[in-house]
């Protein structure tokens, strides 16, 4: 290759990687959650309004923007083929191109027109930052935009594309890299690039298919929490939910529920909602509420609950006041939900396109980002969906927004724009 809340109570804690004040350093935030430790973020915009920056993307894709010391991140392929894979660095106040840094794998790999390539989120330390090009590498770079390490760590072909995302926490990078052959998670150092553990996802099937003809893989990105005093990563695989020692990669615990009859999918990231990890698998499959804590096959022992069918999870929800807020895509809805019982207590729709980016908490308040690039800002209740503000791009997004310091970043198919009052 060429290169061109915060803690919650008893045995549960969210772990925030390394990130500065203010910073968005990875997908989901700081906490990876979704929550945002922000105040005075606008409730209202629109293409002109309270933009204080755009610039042009040269292609469309579903991977969401960083913030990290001073600087904006996007991963954004250069030719509709993905043969030539970048990393753009902006100057976060002005906009002003920094850096490009681009991979030249050469080949156009298998996706779909949904999913373009490039469809993954960066991840930042303040001084170094990690993009995953699946097939065409890990690469990490520092903030003038020199190469620190490179990793080719394989192939990874699957009909409808890559997007899962790095998290780096402490000194390592984690990574799970499926759909493909070659399903695993990895810890990497993040000085050298070097791997210091890695565990397999034994799989039936090929790399798209089970053995029965239905869909298979994982678009997880991992969760990193402590539970009751064990620092651990959380990963949806397409059939179950696997818990990893965060020293070892030791399977700590696993929770079966995500297969049905239509495939083994996971696309959502997990939602830990105090000592309960809610769970939805793709394409309209179940979704499972597990307590944490134990150890070995959770499937008998912890699973609380499993709802057989719901609408379509692409996007993660959040964990506020006690419930979980999920957003749906296919009906095109916003859902409150007891992680406790997986009783549904309101679904209402946005009345927007397709809900594919995943929900922000920030002030209070939540923000979702649909595919028409409308932004619904609305306030938690478990009594029914009340509507804040409805703000349109009119512009094509896939992606989550960025909060830092009382401003989003938002990126559409089009543009990256800096909205703030």
């Amino acid at each position: 290759m060429t290169h061109r809340f915060a803690t919650l109570a008893c045995c549960f804690l969210l772990l925030p990687s390394f990130a500065l004040a203010g910073d968005w350093p990875a997908f989901r935030g700081p906490h990876g959650n979704g929550l945002a430790d922000e105040t005075n973020v606008p409730v209202k915009w629109s293409a002109i309004e309270n933009v204080r920056w755009k610039v042009a993307l040269p292609q469309p894709s579903n991977g969401s923007p960083i913030v990290s010391n001073g600087h904006v991140f996007v991963a954004c392929a250069e030719d509709v083929d993905g043969k030539l894979r970048s990393l753009y660095c902006f100057e976060r106040v002005t906009g002003n191109q920094v850096w490009v840094q681009t991979v030249d794998f050469g080949r156009k790999m298998p996706t779909h027109k949904t999913n373009p390539y490039c469809g993954t989120t960066p991840a930042a330390d303040g001084s170094h930052v990690v993009v995953w090009h699946a097939s065409a590498g890990l690469h990490c770079y520092d903030f003038s935009g020199k190469q620190v390490w490179s990793r080719d760590l394989g192939e990874f072909q699957h009909m409808w594309g890559y997007g899962t995302s790095p998290v780096i926490h402490g000194d390592r990078v984690f990574l799970h890299t499926g759909p493909g052959t070659s399903v695993r998670v990895l810890a990497l150092s993040l000085k050298t690039g070097n791997t210091i553990w890695e565990t397999p996802e034994p799989l039936e099937g090929s790399a798209e298919k089970r053995p029965d003809g239905h869909y298979l893989g994982s678009w997880c990105t991992p969760v990193i929490a402590t539970v009751a005093g064990q620092t651990q990563m959380i990963c949806a695989m397409p059939n179950r939910l696997v818990g990893y020692d965060l020293a070892t990669g030791d399977i700590l615990w696993h929770c079966a529920g995500l297969r049905h009859d239509r495939g083994d999918l996971a696309y959502s990231s997990p939602i830990l909602a105090g000592d309960i990890c809610v769970d939805t698998g793709g394409f309209s499959g179940p979704a499972i509420g597990v307590r944490l804590g134990g150890r070995g096959d959770l499937t008998t022992t912890s699973r609380l609950w499993r709802r057989e069918k719901n609408p379509q999870s692409i996007g993660t929800g959040v964990f506020v006041e006690g419930f979980v807020y999920r957003p749906n895509s296919g009906p095109n809805t916003l859902e409150c939900i007891d992680p406790r019982t997986g009783d549904s207590l309101w679904q209402e729709r946005t009345d927007q396109g397709a809900n594919w980016g995943s929900i922000v908490f920030v002030d209070g308040r939540g923000y979702l980002t649909d595919q028409k690039g409308t932004t619904l800002v609305f306030s938690p209740s478990r009594e029914k969906l009340t509507v804040i503000a409805t703000n349109r791009l009119d512009e094509t997004c896939n992606a989550t927004p960025a909060v830092s310091d009382g401003q989003l970043f938002i990126r559409t198919h089009q543009n990256l724009y800096c909205i703030g009052e």
